[in-house]
Formats: C-alpha cells, sequence, structure tokens
C-alpha cells in the first residue's frame, strides 16, 4: 500500500508498505517480505526526500535451522556490494534484537544465508546458514560498535566488513557459501520476540555489481551516481545517474552548479531542477577530469587532449558560461589542478623529461616554472584560498601521501603518514579542512584507477589524524577536481557500481 504526502510547495513521497508485497519499488529494492511468518507483520517505510528506510519487524529469531524476521531485498547476479548506515530507533525491548545485511539463497525460512549482523547489545557477528536447513555460525568481531556496515559477494566469497563513522572498515570473510545464481539481498531486522517489534533507520545505502575482473578500464564503464555528502556526518544523498561514465564535480561558488565531464564533453548540473546541460567549449571536446573554477567562478580552466599535441592534454581557459578557449600550456602533457586565488597563475603537473611534477604558469601563458622535483610523480596540486599554501600529493616517500609547500614551492612539508595511498587534497572554502581520496596499499603509489574499495578521508589543513567520513566505491574520476559547497559543509563526487532506479 502506497501513500504519498504533500507538505507545502514541496512533495515528500513515503511508501508505507506492509509485508509480503513482492516486486513494489522500494527505493532500490524490488520486494519486502516476512521470512518464517513472524507473529507481527513487518512495515518498511522510504522516503524520497532524504533516501532513508524505516523497518519495523518482529520474529522469533535467525538462528539454529530456520529463521523469523522481515526482509527488504533485491534479486542479484554476479558479484556485488550492500552498503547502508544504519540505527537502532528507541532503546528496543530485546538486546538481541538484529539488524544489518543478508544475502539469502531464498525467502524460504530454512534457505542457505550469509548476513552482516548487528545486535541490540553491541554484538557484531558474519553470521552464516553454509546449506539449506543447516544451523547458523558465526565469526564474532570484537568490535562493540558499529554504524556503516558492507556486505560483498564474489564468487562464493562473502566480505563483511563494519564501521563507527570516522573509523576505517574492519573485515571478516567465510569461503565455499554457494547462495546459488539469483540471491535475494537486501537490509534486514529481526526483534528476536514475537511480542514486540523492533525499528531501525538506514541511511546511505547502496547495491550495486562490481567490476569484473576481465573489465578494461578506459574502455569499459560501469554506472556513475552523482551525490552529495555532508562532511559532519557523513550522510549520502544521490542527485542524478549515468549508465556511463560521469566523472569529477566542480561545486561552483554561486551554490547553484555543480560542472562534470563525461565522454570528453562538460556539462553544467543544476541543483535546483535536477538537470543537465551541456557546457559548450567549442573545439575541446576531449576533456579529462582535470577542470577547475576560479575562486570567483568566472572562469574554468580545462585539461584537453588536442590533435596539435598528438593527443595529450594541453590546458586551456575559457569563461564558465562557455566559449572559445584559450591555450595556455604549449607543452604536453600537462594536467590542470589548480588557480591561484587571484586568477593570475594555473598550478598543474606535467611530465617533463620523463618526470611528472608540479608547475605554475601565468594564464596568458609563457614560461612555466617548476614548483617540484622529484623522480616519482607529483600531483593534484591545489592552492589554500588565501593564497599562501600549495597542498598536492606525492610519492616520493614510497606511498602516495598529502604534502603542502608555500606558494613558491619552497618547505615541502608531508602531511599524511599511513600505508593508504592518498590523493587529491581539496582545502574547504573556509580554509580549516583537507578532503581527499584514499587508495589501499593494494593499489599501486602512483595509479588511481576506476572501481576500488576507497575512504574519503578529512583532516584539518595543519595536518592531523584523518577521519573517514566516505566509503565509497569508486577512484578515478570520483574528486579529482575541488568539490566543496560555498559554505564548507559538504562534498560533490562521484561513485560508481550501478545505474539506480528510483
Amino acid at each position: 500500500m502506497f501513500k504519498i504526502i504533500t507538505l507545502g510547495l514541496s512533495i515528500f513521497s513515503f511508501l508505507n508498505i506492509n509485508a509480503q508485497i513482492p516486486d513494489s519499488k522500494i527505493g532500490v529494492f524490488e520486494s519486502f517480505s516476512d521470512i518464517g511468518s513472524p507473529a507481527i507483520a513487518g512495515e518498511v517505510t522510504y522516503s524520497h526526500v532524504d533516501q532513508t528506510y524505516k523497518i519495523k519487524a518482529s520474529g522469533s529469531n535467525i538462528w539454529f535451522g530456520t529463521d523469523s524476521f522481515s526482509f527488504l531485498s533485491k534479486k542479484m547476479n554476479g558479484d556485488f556490494i550492500i552498503q547502508t548506515n544504519m540505527s537502532f530507533i528507541g532503546e528496543g525491548h530485546e538486546p538481541h534484537r538484529k539488524t544489518g545485511i543478508m544475502i539469502r539463497s531464498s525467502n524460504a525460512s530454512n534457505a542457505a544465508m550469509v548476513a552482516c549482523t548487528v545486535h541490540g547489545d553491541g554484538l557484531i557477528a558474519l553470521q552464516y546458514r553454509s546449506k539449506d536447513g543447516a544451523n547458523v555460525e558465526e565469526i564474532k568481531f570484537e568490535s562493540t560498535t558499529a554504524n556503516v556496515l558492507q556486505l560483498e559477494k564474489r564468487g562464493t566469497t562473502y566480505t563483511m566488513s563494519v564501521a563507527k563513522f570516522g573509523s576505517p572498515y574492519d573485515i571478516e570473510k567465510i569461503e565455499n557459501i554457494d547462495l546459488g545464481d539469483n540471491p535475494e539481498a537486501g537490509l534486514f531486522v529481526c526483534s528476536h520476540n514475537n511480542e514486540f517489534f523492533e525499528e531501525v533507520e538506514f541511511s546511505t545505502t547502496r547495491i550495486f555489481n562490481t567490476a569484473a575482473d576481465d573489465l578494461v578500464q578506459y574502455k569499459e564503464y560501469l554506472g556513475s551516481l552523482l551525490e552529495v555528502m555532508d562532511v559532519e556526518t557523513g550522510e549520502r544523498t544521490v542527485l542524478a545517474n549515468s549508465k556511463g561514465s560521469w566523472q569529477a564535480p566542480n561545486w561552483t561558488p554561486d551554490g547553484k552548479t555543480l560542472i562534470y565531464n563525461a565522454s570528453g564533453k562538460l556539462y553544467n548540473f543544476d541543483l535546483a531542477s535536477k538537470t543537465s546541460t551541456e557546457l559548450f567549449t567549442d573545439f575541446a571536446i576531449q576533456n579529462n577530469n582535470d577542470h577547475v573554477l576560479t575562486f570567483d567562478g568566472t572562469q574554468i580552466g580545462i585539461s584537453h587532449h588536442s590533435k596539435e599535441a598528438n593527443g595529450q592534454s594541453l590546458i586551456y581557459t575559457l569563461p564558465i558560461s562557455g566559449g572559445t578557449p584559450k591555450k595556455v600550456t604549449n607543452k604536453s602533457p600537462s594536467y590542470l589542478h589548480g588557480w591561484s586565488p587571484d586568477n593570475k597563475y594555473l598550478i598543474y603537473t606535467a611530465e617533463r623529461k620523463g618526470a611528472y611534477n608540479i608547475f605554475k604558469i601565468s594564464v596568458d601563458g609563457g614560461k612555466e616554472k617548476q614548483l617540484t622535483k622529484t623522480d616519482g610523480l607529483d600531483d593534484g596540486s591545489e592552492y589554500s584560498p588565501d593564497g599562501k599554501y600549495i597542498y598536492f600529493n606525492s610519492t616520493r616517500t614510497g606511498t602516495m601521501q598529502v604534502w603542502r609547500m608555500n606558494a613558491d614551492g619552497k618547505n615541502q612539508t608531508q602531511l599524511t603518514f599511513d600505508e593508504y595511498n592518498d590523493w587529491f587534497p581539496h582545502v574547504s572554502p573556509d580554509n580549516k579542512w583537507l578532503v581527499f581520496i584514499s587508495f589501499p596499499k593494494e593499489v599501486q603509489a602512483d595509479q588511481h584507477p576506476f572501481y576500488e574499495r576507497c575512504y574519503i578521508r578529512l583532516m584539518p589543513v595543519e595536518g592531523g589524524e584523518p577521519k573517514v567520513i566516505g566509503y565509497v566505491y569508486g577512484g578515478q574520476g570520483s574528486m579529482n577536481v575541488p568539490s566543496w559547497s560555498p559554505d564548507s559543509k559538504k562534498i560533490a563526487f562521484i561513485s560508481n557500481g550501478y545505474f539506480v532506479k528510483r
């Protein structure tokens, strides 16, 4: 059953769905079912506005050979990931109430399954039934606090990842569990007591197929999601989506538009109407994801793969409203990353004499000035809003880390010191924070490929312990460019993996 509530000039749509309603689109899911006939029928509510789900459910348990609970799910195939942030609503009636993410071979009460489970008393466990009718087994986590959950299927291997928001994942996995070709996958709630129901809210919920091992990057693509994240809470909202490759959204200083690239062209995404229109760049239609706005939002710099440079990248500028680009660099390849606050200079990564370093040049062109000189890769340069510093990332210590230098290139100082490979530090407009994307150590330090399990992290501009604010499947093109909102409260980025149905 469906109910639409209209308030004032805004339409807030809530889908109130009782149990046993299959094949009804509920956000990104397809069905809501009571498994094992719990005494009180379950209920799910979905809000289109903030993209959250609330599930009320009873059910005796998910344990031994049969289960009794409520399940919001969709059929999936291949390899995939489910992510969500969860919170119990109220103190509850039963400390053993449980919730989380589940993948099961069917909706039969005794079906084989794997579950990422959080209990009301803090117990966190990877629970699984290896075959239909078998008793449930579990792998317990040491942690007793988690509200960020992920469950990944890769063949017959299942990986559970959990974190308290702000921290990296704790991870456990189980192998050789066969749940068939089209398992049911989704969110569950069990009250552990048929006399009461328990309620859980789920936010930032994503379910998507992952890249196949033989996918050819830069030739084959998964879908793209244009997202906005609150940097304080980590809550994320999907604004739009594409089956192709969208990359690198800039947030304009007036707060009205995001500018992203797709298939070599640039597009304006109007935040009010949620529509995209092409940004006219004349001959420059082979643009990569290194487009940057001036601090005042009047101009945009682009990196276009030019025929005159044999397809390598040169840097151009043009008005933010569009127009014929003006060439700035004569040498290639040159990849733009920053404007000076006074609009007079551009900074960029360029390959010269076999090494990639950071250079500076007047917007009128002319002689470039080299700011870094290392044998590795220096990249992702960006001015602070006051013009005093340039932040960048460098492999000079063996891993990719965040660095800072004076605007003249002096006093180059390392800011991050960990096992991750940290890329593209972006400075908040209030000059207090850096956000950057962190690749796992398994990814080569000088690479930032598509379709990786990454973190977006937040850190004070002077350095300190980074905080995880985004648990993302993405990478190349997710946040290559400055993407802070003008009020320094949100960032825009691209995640990958599926074409969402809403």
